[in-house]
């Protein structure tokens, strides 16, 4: 035996159902499966050429994620996320991104805070070329970088379901979408906010840009409204 091989793990592999979660999901979030709309086990399994097995196990784990609930007598839907669903979406957002921010400007993780500004300098050149898709996934890596630099694998997961769901309130949000610099200008001052210590100020930048986004999201569900703000994801 070689020395040092006992130190090797095995290579990961996912399952059937991993794989075809990660398919559903992915078309819940890019809005092909609308809120709602049922989803039925035999014809995902004849589509992904399965059997159900596997299907019915990556549904159910979809159904713990959030994205997907078991409704009497309509089987298993797509969530619809009303106006408290979004606030709470953003509520639990805040405490994870504060939290996160505060461990951030304790260790003073270049790494990540040179990430962040390398997020956002592709977010102002996103927003002058009014890209979209491109945009929005930027805005959302943001997060979740700044989440990841606090180190906790837990909040990283936790934080992954939020995404999602965010995910699913941005694709409804597009016409209504505030494509310009002044939600660069938001990030790039929560990021100097970060890189100076200054938890106040830090804390205060992440509430003001979540509250906006929630109103956005609010205005963009009434007939006829666009949205004049600056709010984000």
């Amino acid at each position: 035996m070689f020395r040092g091989l006992e130190k090797l793990e095995p290579v990961g592999w996912e399952s059937t159902a991993g794989i075809i979660a990660s398919r559903i999901r992915a078309r819940i979030i890019d809005g092909t499966f609308a809120p709602g709309s049922p989803l039925g086990e035999a014809q995902l399994a004849s589509r992904l050429g399965v059997s159900r097995g596997p299907v019915r196990e990556a549904m159910q784990r979809l159904i713990q994620e959030g994205l997907l609930t078991n409704r009497r007598n309509r089987g298993v839907c797509v969530i619809s996320l009303g106006e408290d669903d979004i606030a709470d979406i953003y509520f639990a957002r805040s405490i994870i991104e504060k939290e996160a921010a505060r461990t951030l400007i304790r260790t003073g993780d270049t790494a990540s805070l040179g990430e962040l500004e390398d997020l956002t300098a592709r977010m102002s050149e996103a927003a002058g070329t009014v890209e979209w898709a491109e945009l929005t996934n930027l805005d959302l890596r943001f997060h979740e970088t700044l989440v990841g630099a606090s180190g906790s694998g837990r909040l990283v997961r936790m934080f992954g379901t939020l995404v999602a769901e965010t995910r699913i309130c941005l694709s409804q949000l597009e016409p209504a979408y505030p494509v310009h610099e002044h939600l660069v200008e938001e990030h790039r001052s929560l990021l100097d906010a970060m890189r100076r210590g200054d938890e106040r100020r830090t804390l205060e930048f992440i509430d003001k840009h979540l509250a906006d986004a929630v109103r956005d999201l609010r205005e963009s569900r009434e007939p006829g409204m666009g949205s004049g703000g600056a709010g984000g994801s």
